[in-house]
């Protein structure tokens, strides 16, 4: 991607390592839709969260998700954050962005 791009993307999901911010991690696309793990730091460890978008033909749709599971480890936050988010799209599908698609 150009670096640009990831230059607006970093600013629109922050890029800061403290208090209970979100940090947003690389993007990665599954069957259509884009997962942005974002874990945010609670105390001494992350808290499990992402975005899952999707484009429409009426325009993007995105449907943010937070979660209790906490990991001490950034990186393990981030790789259970694509996780559920992986099993939010097999679960819910387009339903998640609520009706109409």
């Amino acid at each position: 991607m150009p670096a640009g791009f990831m230059n607006i993307v970093r600013s629109l999901f922050g890029s800061k390592e403290s208090g209970t911010e979100s940090v947003a991690a690389e993007a990665t696309e599954h069957e259509g839709y884009l997962i942005r793990p974002a874990p945010r730091r609670q105390g001494s460890g992350w808290l499990t969260a992402g975005t899952i978008a999707k484009q429409f033909p009426d325009g993007p749709k995105e449907h943010q998700f937070v979660r209790a599971d906490t990991f001490a480890d950034r990186d393990a936050a981030i790789a259970f954050s694509v996780s559920k988010a992986r099993q939010i799209i097999a679960e819910q599908g387009d339903r998640m962005f609520g009706s109409g698609n």
